[in-house]
């Protein structure tokens, strides 16, 4: 009897390890919620699809693997894909029924995609855990690297990716105090059209923190037509314009056609100092996750040195 009591125990024992071992369960995360507020029920972090480019590389840089990631991921070529990953559709309409056949563990999504969204509740009612997250300034990617190195278990990499970035970030707009408050016109170019873009944007928001005043602000003339006559009579320090879409020769010819070609252009402050500039994709379109302090220094450079 003795004997098998201690088998017993023994069998008891193997079987609750073998029940702890298999399935990992973040306990950082417990009662946190994403960008929509969504409670985040995270139990495993094994199997993990990515729909966008840009949250894919916030799964890497937290310590995460990858099952399934969108197009987008490829044309970019901003991280190693696992050979293994399933290609889920595009950024912007990532397909459903193959995300749901991975049987993934976890989907991140995009809270400023309607495309994603929309795809909560059939999601959730598949039993499959979603975290949307929004990346448009540095505090937004701080809090989604707080949230994935929660889920992933590596906050060592909240330090390395998070933390350290923004203590460059903080020392390059620290430079800025005592300096004049340049004025700038920021807009996007895409192959047919040309938009100008106010603080509240992803670059709009890193020029603001760098001391500058975006004449787009409150100005429905330039955010609505781009109004030549309107940027001849604020006649901005600076012109900065990124490129969007895959076509970049594309939307090189629509700056042209909409405003270089003009022959006011060449009269503009800006233009004449030299401080006309196309900035990098890279950097300015794409979210720079790890990279935000490289922005913050390119701009900087251009703007004071």
């Amino acid at each position: 009897m003795k004997t098998k009591r201690i088998i017993t125990a023994a069998l008891v024992s193997v079987v609750l390890l073998l029940c702890s071992c298999s399935v990992e369960r973040p306990e950082n995360v417990t009662g946190r919620t994403d960008a929509l507020g969504h409670t985040i029920t995270v139990t495993s972090t094994q199997k993990a699809v990515a729909c966008g480019s840009s949250l894919a590389d916030l799964w890497q840089l937290s310590g995460g693997e990858l099952i399934g990631v969108t197009s987008d991921v490829y044309d970019e070529n901003r991280i190693d894909v696992p050979e293994n990953a399933i290609t889920v559709g595009g950024a912007r309409t990532p397909s459903i029924e193959t995300i749901i056949g991975l049987e993934p563990e976890l989907v991140l999504l995009s809270a400023d995609n309607t495309g994603h969204t929309a795809l909560y509740d059939t999601l959730n009612g598949a039993g499959v855990p979603t975290v949307y997250l929004s990346i448009e300034t540095l505090d937004d990617y701080l809090y989604a690297l707080d949230i994935c190195t929660d889920i992933t278990g590596h906050k060592e990499l909240y330090e390395t990716n998070g933390t350290a970035v923004k203590k460059m970030v903080d020392a390059v707009i620290a430079k800025t105090v005592g300096k004049p408050h340049p004025t700038v016109l920021y807009a996007r170019a895409q192959s047919d059209d040309v938009k100008a873009k106010g603080s509240d944007t992803m670059t709009g928001k890193m020029l603001s923190d760098l001391g500058c005043i975006n004449i787009a602000d409150g100005s429905q003339a330039l955010k609505a037509d781009l109004s030549m006559e309107e940027i001849i009579r604020r006649d901005p320090d600076f012109i900065f314009i990124t490129t969007m879409g895959n076509d970049t020769e594309k939307a090189l010819a629509s700056i042209e056609n909409k405003l270089v070609s003009n022959p006011a252009w060449a009269v503009l402050k800006a233009v004449k100092n030299g401080n006309y500039h196309i900035l990098p994709k890279e950097l300015f379109h794409y979210k720079p996750n790890a990279k935000w302090n490289e922005s913050y220094e390119m701009l900087y450079e251009i703007l004071y040195e």
